[in-house]
């Protein structure tokens, strides 16, 4: 059964990120340690009660497809229903359209808890976000007073359109037309992979699209960003009738069955009516505002399943009979929690995913204060520091989710290879976690091509050099804390050394950093996690001797443990992105 890791959350937020001091940011004057506990708490308490028990029926039951529409699990009806009712969709969203300011980074703490419960339910609310955001920094006025006070209160939802199936993710290819009239514009053209296209939760879906006015430019740069409503909206928000838009089929999915993932066709006949977003030809870079949220929330995804995966798997450790280790006494079995090798993986499960969470609600804070920041220097440098982090969380914690459920199943034996378990669907359902809202290599591609190239390193260089002034000013008597410290700084230190080579060989050798762009961006997530562990360690030795105690010394444990059997994979890591590139190019494509 989930528990909603309620103290790690706090201990992240409040202590080692120090969340509360957003208050000076003129947005978030109301916010508090207080004020999020509470938030977590109540998150907690809903999916506890709400979600975790609807996600093994709703991963058996699946969504069901007919002409007249989705139908989605028992029970998921009526849970949307409670998660509006209690203003779940509110959280995050702008106080003009009826929704709550609050921290991106405590919102990615309620993401987490939500996805760890049931991660299909959790992608509609997500979607939804995303696309709030969009509209609140693009659309026009007329466009927000009409969509958005119903989108932030839940009574609609929100998707994103892109994908189609020549396109992939070249969304310079996609085919999809818009046609002038009048006000408005008739779209033509068939998506697919459309999370929560279509659903019976609410009357209306607002659908933002990707597609090409005609006549447009070629490739990407000549794409607009249209609303394109399931049910037409009248001037006073009123619903008219159907628009030209359905769904023609669901797909038969690996995991997240309950997700309804959907083939989505605009205009059959006369054309679905849309509406253009902005400026024609600027679709993409619009969309990229709904992408980087996305991004981020799929990257507290895939650590979020991995959280669920542990919970499970050392439960089942804890009563699990089986065998004795080495130099235990008596004939009877013991709880296989008692053997290294168990308490090795359920380690690495538990490092892993405290790792993956510093990192994700790190890089939300940062986002916080490059938005909301009274100081125009600090919002600069921490919007860049926000936008680097970007990619190395989606890619390293979803990569990461994917191993820990991969052990949770291993410390199950054979019996997490079965469903009746559970293990197996963790498996299954995180998976996807490292393919949508673009794959790892398109993350680290990202890493290197954009984010490094923009400014040559300079925010690399720049978040590298605070890491390792900080864990150098980090004073302990603790001596397995200064070991963790130790080993975090000569990670930080390699990694700089390998960032400075790549940075070196980018201009002359293009190809050669993006052939070892994937080991570099988990060489990134593994030390920052290091670095943020390492902090943690430091704060949970002064905590020794409070009430907690035992979650403190929980803690120094985790992060000794993954000083000393994570970290070091950075040296491989690092040999591999400073010496592997010619395996790569050396080989050709008849070759393979």
């Amino acid at each position: 059964m989930y528990r909603a890791p309620l103290r790690e959350l706090r201990f992240v937020l409040e202590e080692l990120l120090g969340t509360g001091a957003l208050s000076a940011c003129p947005a978030y004057t109301d916010y508090s340690d207080e004020l999020g506990a509470s938030i977590l708490e109540e998150a907690g308490r809903f999916a506890e009660s709400v979600l975790e028990p609807l996600n093994r029926p709703g991963d058996r039951e699946g969504a069901h497809w007919s002409p007249d529409g989705v139908r989605t699990p028992e029970g998921f009806k009526e849970a949307y229903r409670q998660f509006a009712a209690g203003g779940w969709p509110q959280l995050g969203a702008d106080p003009r359209f009826g929704g709550q300011r609050v921290p991106l980074a405590l919102n990615g703490a309620v993401q987490e808890i939500l996805a760890s419960a049931n991660l299909a339910f959790k992608l509609c609310p997500m979607l939804t976000h995303g696309a709030v955001h969009a509209l609140t920094l693009c659309a026009s006025e007329a466009q927000q007073q009409l969509y958005l006070p119903r989108m932030v209160s839940g009574e609609w939802t929100g998707t994103m359109v892109l994908t189609e199936p020549q396109a992939g993710s070249d969304l310079g290819l996609i085919r999809t037309r818009a046609l002038p009239e009048g006000d408005h514009y008739r779209i033509f053209g068939q998506k697919i992979f459309i999370t929560w296209g279509e659903q019976d939760f609410t009357e209306n879906t607002i659908h933002m699209v990707l597609a090409r006015i005609e006549g447009a430019p070629a490739g990407v740069k000549g794409i607009s960003l249209f609303i394109v409503p399931k049910v037409l909206v009248s001037a006073d928000g009123t619903l008219g009738e159907r628009n030209e838009v359905r769904c023609a089929s669901i797909e038969h999915k690996l995991g997240i069955h309950a997700s309804p993932t959907c083939v989505m066709e605009f205009g059959r006949d006369a054309g679905a009516v849309g509406y253009l977003v902005g400026e024609a030809n600027h679709g993409l870079e619009y969309m990229f505002v709904m992408m980087n949220t996305a991004r981020l929330a799929v990257g507290v995804e895939g650590y979020a399943v991995g959280e669920r995966a542990f919970q499970q798997a050392a439960e089942h450790a804890r009563t699990r009979l089986q065998g004795k280790p080495p130099g235990a006494e008596g004939h009877s079995a013991v709880p296989i929690v008692q053997h290294p090798d168990v308490r090795r993986m359920l380690l690495t499960m538990k490092s892993c995913t405290e790792a993956s969470r510093a990192l994700a609600l790190y890089a939300g804070s940062q986002l916080d204060l490059g938005a909301h920041h009274a100081d125009e220097t600090v919002r600069r440098a921490a919007q860049a520091r926000g936008e680097l982090l970007i990619p190395i969380v989606k890619a390293w914690c979803t990569e990461t989710g994917n191993e820990t459920a991969a052990i949770g199943m291993q410390v199950h034996g054979g019996m997490g290879y079965v469903e009746e378990t559970g293990a197996a669907q963790y498996v299954r359902d995180v998976r996807i976690t490292t393919i949508y809202e673009g794959t790892t290599g398109i993350q680290s591609n990202d890493l290197i091509g954009r984010k490094l190239a923009r400014d040559r390193g300079a925010a690399m260089i720049a978040l590298l050099t605070d890491m390792s002034r900080e864990l150098r000013s980090l004073e302990t008597t603790d001596g397995t804390v200064a070991q963790t410290r130790d080993a975090a700084v000569q990670a930080v230190a390699v990694l700089e050394h390998t960032t400075r080579s790549l940075l070196a060989g980018m201009a002359a050798r293009p190809a050669g950093t993006l052939a070892v762009s994937v080991p570099y961006v988990k060489m990134c997530g593994v030390v920052i996690g290091g670095w943020l562990l390492a902090k943690s360690a430091a704060l949970a030795a002064a905590g020794l001797g409070a009430a907690d105690e035992a979650f403190y010394r929980s803690k120094i444990r985790s992060t000794h443990f993954y000083a000393k059997q994570i970290l070091p994979q950075a040296l491989g890591l690092a040999q591999v992105v400073e010496d592997g590139a010619e395996s790569v190019l050396e080989t050709g494509p008849e070759d393979i």
